[in-house]
């Protein structure tokens, strides 16, 4: 979703450094996995190509923080009221 972020916080040495990837469109999507010692963070689209990739050696990396982007459960944005159906509201 549009707004997924995730912060990476790297030792460089004598500092640190802080990079961050964030799903810049609609209908876009950040995902992470650690394959052989490497880290890789990617922005992804609906249908599953990756836009860009940060790829960072997993010994280096202090953090991985993800912020998602709070979303709205189902029945708030369908408008139901979370009862079951065929329940009569006046009993």
């Amino acid at each position: 979703m549009k707004g997924d972020r995730v912060e990476i916080v790297v030792d460089a040495g004598d500092t640190t450094r802080t990079y961050e990837v964030v799903a810049s469109r609609a209908g876009r999507r950040v995902e992470t996995a650690v394959r052989r010692g490497v880290v890789e963070v990617s922005e992804v689209t609906r249908s599953g190509t990756v836009v860009r990739t940060a790829r960072f050696m997993a010994n280096r990396v202090l953090a991985l923080v993800e912020q998602p982007v709070p979303r709205e459960e189902s029945s708030e944005k369908s408008g139901h009221s979370g009862r079951p159906l065929g329940e009569d509201p006046e009993t």
